[in-house]
């Protein structure tokens, strides 16, 4: 297999590899930056699948599927790689495209997410690997990290065996894209979806060294975020087929049991969405805040909308258009300097952008107290 784990250090920021558009939303414009799409290189079928972070030293991460035959899915192509590209001025500039998951033809890695471990500093990029050519059909979930703020990256690890069970071996099984998240504690936690026995949480207590599955399923979920709440409790915001809504999980107990809701406030096509804090009053902010990002729209790709929260997601503001036209995955993460990035699928998959905006912007200045 071929891997490139050093990346470049000398970056060369963006001036033919990506193309700025403004887009115009009430009075305000947002400006979209175009980091992938095909026409930055003609072997290249499409880019998808976002996924970003913010590295413990302020540089913007974002990874995502350089799909190379077709557009199609990890079980429908031979050839999926994970390539990057990284931001040091809160996504002004970016530097050139750098391929960081590369397998030779028959084998595919998709789907990338991300956690960054506050403590050390060391980010995770999870994906979901298929060998064609062996074992069609059959999913591994693997991982690579970075200790230098995603300059360089480890070689692949197989966590399969540690999060799922022997007999999910055949399972349609794989590892929300996106990203997931660490609780105060320090726990790592993500989403796994098996579309035969349930979404499940798996987690790492020893800095991500090892991993383990939190054996109970949560139906109805596809592809979902979970986010840790003041009180300590975990909530997960769930992606349903043909509901035309969010679906919301809500555990007291560490994940052990669940209770289900339909959130009526949160119209959704059914498509991977994102949910991140954004600050928390017990570590110094004025206010407890969520930030949602999805398609509004109950039948259609279109219409990604941002939204904020500052009950811990019982209520959700009305919340601003980012995109109307077509749209699909996105991924969220808090900038350095304070701002939203928003990185997503735009235009049927044809360009996949950058944008970001501040919380005045987001609540047109009206950033109530609780």
């Amino acid at each position: 297999m071929r891997f490139t784990f050093t990346l470049i250090v000398t970056l060369l920021f963006f001036s033919s590899y990506a193309q700025n558009k403004t887009s115009t939303t009430g009075k305000n414009q947002l400006e979209f930056i175009n980091l992938f799409d095909s026409d930055m290189n003609d072997k290249v079928s499409c880019y998808r699948i976002p996924s970003i972070i913010t590295a413990l030293n302020g540089d913007i991460i974002t990874a995502i599927d350089e799909r190379v035959p077709s557009c199609g899915d990890l079980k429908w192509s031979n050839d999926i790689n994970i390539v990057m590209r990284r931001s040091e001025d809160n996504g002004k500039s970016w530097s050139k495209i750098e391929t960081i998951v590369d397998y030779p033809i028959g084998e595919s890695a998709s789907d990338p997410s991300m956690i960054l471990d506050k403590t050390t500093g060391e980010i995770f990029l999870f994906f979901n690997y298929m060998n064609l050519d062996t074992e069609k059909d059959v999913y591994y979930l693997k991982m690579i990290s970075s200790k230098d703020d995603g300059k360089s990256w480890s070689e692949p690890i197989d966590i399969t065996s540690q999060i799922t069970k022997p007999e999910w071996k055949t399972d349609f099984k794989f590892i929300t894209s996106g990203r997931g998240i660490q609780t105060r504690s320090g726990t790592l936690m993500h989403t796994l979806v098996n579309l035969e026995n349930g979404l499940h949480l798996f987690k790492s207590e020893d800095h991500g060294k090892t991993w383990s599955l939190i054996d109970t399923p949560i139906k109805p979920a596809d592809e979902s975020k979970v986010m840790e709440l003041v009180d300590g409790n975990l909530m997960i915001n769930s992606r349903v087929s043909k509901s035309g809504l969010r679906y919301i999980h809500s555990s007291t107990d560490n994940g052990n049991t669940w209770t289900t809701r339909q959130d009526a406030q949160l119209t959704d096509p059914a498509c991977n969405a994102s949910l991140i804090r954004y600050s928390l009053k017990s570590e110094g902010s004025d206010k407890d805040r969520l930030i949602f990002s999805n398609l509004n729209s109950k039948d259609s790709r279109e219409n990604l909308t941002v939204r904020i929260s500052y009950d811990e997601g019982k209520t959700w503001s009305k919340g601003k258009t980012i995109y109307a036209g077509k749209s699909a995955y996105s991924s969220m993460t808090v900038l350095e300097n304070g701002d939203i990035g928003l990185f997503f699928e735009k235009d049927d998959y044809k360009e996949n952008v950058f944008v970001s905006f501040s919380l005045e912007w987001l609540t047109d200045g009206n950033d109530k107290t609780n």
